[in-house]
């Protein structure tokens, strides 16, 4: 019997794949994996070795964990089909955006879920993942989702009450950064660097900063604080970015993620 199903796969259900291979939590043989597009299979299979299929019902009766990788439109009509297939043995894992622990639970009279709000960077292993435990989901339940969501970057569980902040901020947020850090490559291009190489800069310090906030346990004001010298070079730059006006547009920016993310798991 597999270990580890996953319905659906999509990059993140590769991500998290190639995160639990690589980190040894399963082996290629312990996962199945179901889909509709047998282009994405057959490179899943090629790549690590698993076992694929079209059956989405062959993946609950092989793994005892599965991870739902579907998109948010399309759960509904996935968990209906596999509700008399699901048993209290089963931890069913969802990463769909906007569909809560008590919807999941409505559409399925047996089996454990937890919800998932992963983002992009776990492509790269790093990302963030916040989980909250749905409520026939126990304590180890989510230490084990926790382990598995720790091979492919940070776990964290938080109360679903916050998930649509957690959406905003961590699930939106890898776009929101990299849209701040492409303006900051720009401005450097318009003082005569290269393109390829102000990426480099920007990203590395992006990366910098945030490995030192997080290992430090600094404040970002704090941090800010450390670097700004009077009448230097930050203090200039900083009196053109601290504006009320950015100060809203960034608050804005995650308030109107957060209000979507609510719309979302309303429809």
């Amino acid at each position: 019997m597999s270990k580890i199903g996953f319905i659906g796969a999509g990059k993140m259900a590769e991500a998290m794949i190639s995160g639990l291979i690589a980190n040894r939590f399963a082996g290629p043989g312990e996962i199945v994996v179901s889909d509709i597009s047998g282009e994405r299979l057959t490179t899943l299979s090629s790549e690590y070795g698993v076992r694929i299929t079209y059956s989405n019902a062959e993946v609950v009766a092989l793994a005892p964990v599965c991870v739902l990788a579907v998109k948010p439109q399309q759960l509904g009509e996935v968990l209906r089909d596999l509700a008399p297939s699901i048993t209290q043995a089963h931890l069913m894992v969802s990463i769909a955006a906007g569909k809560s622990t008590v919807y999941l639970e409505s559409l399925l009279p047996a089996g454990r879920v937890v919800r998932v709000m992963p983002n992009i960077a776990c492509l790269v292993g790093a990302g963030m993942n916040v989980f909250a435990r749905g409520n026939r989901a126990t304590a180890a339940d989510g230490l084990l989702v926790a382990d598995l969501l720790g091979c492919c970057g940070r776990a964290y569980e938080m109360p679903e009450s916050l998930f649509d902040a957690v959406t905003a901020l961590s699930g939106s947020g890898p776009a929101f950064f990299a849209y701040l850090l492409d303006g900051f490559v720009e401005g450097a291009v318009k003082e005569g660097m290269p393109r390829e190489q102000a990426l480099i800069l920007a990203a590395q310090t992006m990366a910098g900063t945030a490995q030192l906030l997080l290992q430090k346990g600094m404040n970002p004001s704090d941090l800010a604080a450390a670097v700004t010298s009077a009448k230097g070079t930050t203090a200039a730059g900083r009196e053109v970015l601290e504006t009320t006006v950015m100060s809203d547009i960034l608050k804005h920016t995650i308030q109107a993620a957060a209000r979507r993310s609510r719309e979302l798991g309303k429809s």
